[in-house]
């Protein structure tokens, strides 16, 4: 997803805490953040990477999501009329098995899709955030290779379904290149609500300038306009945010973004409408920028991409698991 839009909001003060196994997990994103620092000094993030969360081997149920040689086409983003209804977006998931997250519901929104670039006039059409309208969708990024941010999206939340499965959860995916285009972001939002998540991730990649490298983790802002009201979820989603940036860190060894966020991986933003109609706890995550030659190496590696979703998913887990 490129930043071409407002700028951010400064991220909000924590949340007070209770009790003292929650304090012990607020130390997780400082902990987090300053055993990257050391990784950093001694070995430095890179494809193969040390940490000891990420060495699990993609599932049989991840794709391969290898490069493709042929970029999407820059142009627009939304869908029309005859769209699926927000039930028969959602991919199914796999009978939940029996684990520490059973009857925990998580849906995973992999941004944009494959086909968008075939239906510029549909995802160019407005559709309401709550704040103002906006664009149905949009092609999304991709490296300068060809390797598109959608194919990208795909294959991280094929590798996280089969991880959380693993752990009880019943997984949902907004869509899994089973449309031709879309869904449009007010009804990537209506899936997570009508599933009644307990947490909604949705998963990019930015399309920022070279030199900008990172991942950041994008929180709802305080929004009380139109059809939206994320009043109620700013706080937990916050939690989940914050989780998950300090898993991403100890898996992957990726630092926060150097271009948002100050530092910390995190950023508050208003104008998004997957973020702006959710009623559930959501949060995106930028895995790091596909326009940076660096992050590049690391977005088209299969192994990399593991561990982008070990991190994410243990995030969750936290969350979940309170």
């Amino acid at each position: 997803m490129s930043y071409t839009g407002p700028g951010f909001d400064p991220p909000q003060p924590r949340r007070s805490l209770r009790g003292p196994l929650t304090v012990a997990l607020a130390a997780l994103v400082p902990g987090a953040l300053l055993g990257w620092a050391v990784y950093a000094a001694v070995d430095g993030p890179g494809n193969g990477g040390s940490s000891a969360g990420a060495s699990a081997t993609a599932s049989a149920s991840a794709s391969s999501g290898a490069p493709s040689s042929t970029a999407p086409s820059p142009s627009g983003d939304r869908k029309a009329s005859a769209s699926p209804t927000a039930e028969e977006s959602s991919s199914p998931s796999a009978p939940a098995a029996s684990g520490p997250l059973k009857g925990k519901v998580v849906v995973i929104d992999p941004g944009h899709n494959p086909g968008n670039f075939r239906h510029t006039a549909e995802i160019n059409r407005q559709v309401d955030i709550g704040t103002n309208r906006k664009e149905c969708d949009t092609t999304g990024t991709s490296t300068d290779d060809g390797y598109a941010e959608a194919r990208f999206t795909l294959d991280v939340a094929h590798r996280m379904r089969a991880l959380l499965e693993e752990q009880g959860a019943t997984v949902k995916l907004t869509q899994d290149a089973d449309r031709p285009f879309g869904p449009c972001v007010d009804e990537r939002a209506r899936i997570g609500n009508a599933a009644k998540a307990d947490a909604v991730v949705s998963l990019h990649a930015d399309g920022s300038g070279a030199g900008n490298r990172g991942f950041h983790v994008i929180l709802p802002g305080a929004v009380d306009a139109g059809a939206a009201d994320t009043r109620a979820i700013v706080g937990p989603s916050r939690d989940l945010g914050e989780r998950i940036a300090g898993n991403f860190v100890r898996v992957t060894g990726s630092a926060p973004s150097n271009y948002v966020g100050g530092g910390t991986g995190l950023v508050t933003r208003k104008d998004l409408g997957g973020l702006n109609l959710s009623t559930v706890p959501k949060v995106f995550v930028e895995c790091g920028n596909m326009r940076d030659s660096e992050d590049a190496a690391l977005l088209t590696s299969g192994a990399w991409r593991q561990k982008a979703a070990r991190g994410i998913s243990d995030g969750i887990v936290s969350f979940l698991r309170g």
